[in-house]
């Protein structure tokens, strides 16, 4: 595709702290973000979101910058829809098919 009219995935990967109330309260906050954005947990504290542009993973990158808890690490990558579906899967010795693009919409 041409420019940011490529689709990608954003996936954030994050280990954060637990060890208090607050630190909780801060994870909790970050993952009902990242719900509340359209991500969906890809694994244990690994999240996923497809973007119908380079541009809108930019924003949603952004966005996750914005709300980043005060403590622990926090990676953003942003992958092509060609790149995803190289991610091998398995659930123990058994290959998994990777999570597919939801339905673009299209107006004529």
């Amino acid at each position: 595709m041409f420019g940011g009219l490529q689709t990608m995935w954003v996936i954030v990967l994050f280990d954060l702290p637990t060890d208090d109330k607050w630190m909780r309260k801060d994870y909790t906050y970050f993952r009902k973000f990242l719900l509340e954005d359209g991500f969906r947990m890809m694994q244990y504290s690994v999240y996923m979101r497809h973007s119908s542009s380079e541009e809108n993973a930019q924003v949603h990158a952004r966005r996750v910058k914005l709300h980043l808890p005060p403590d622990g690490e926090v990676r953003i990558i942003k992958i092509t829809d060609k790149q995803f579906g190289r991610i091998e899967v398995f659930y123990g010795k058994k290959r998994l098919a990777v999570e597919t693009a939801p339905e673009q919409l299209s107006f004529f």
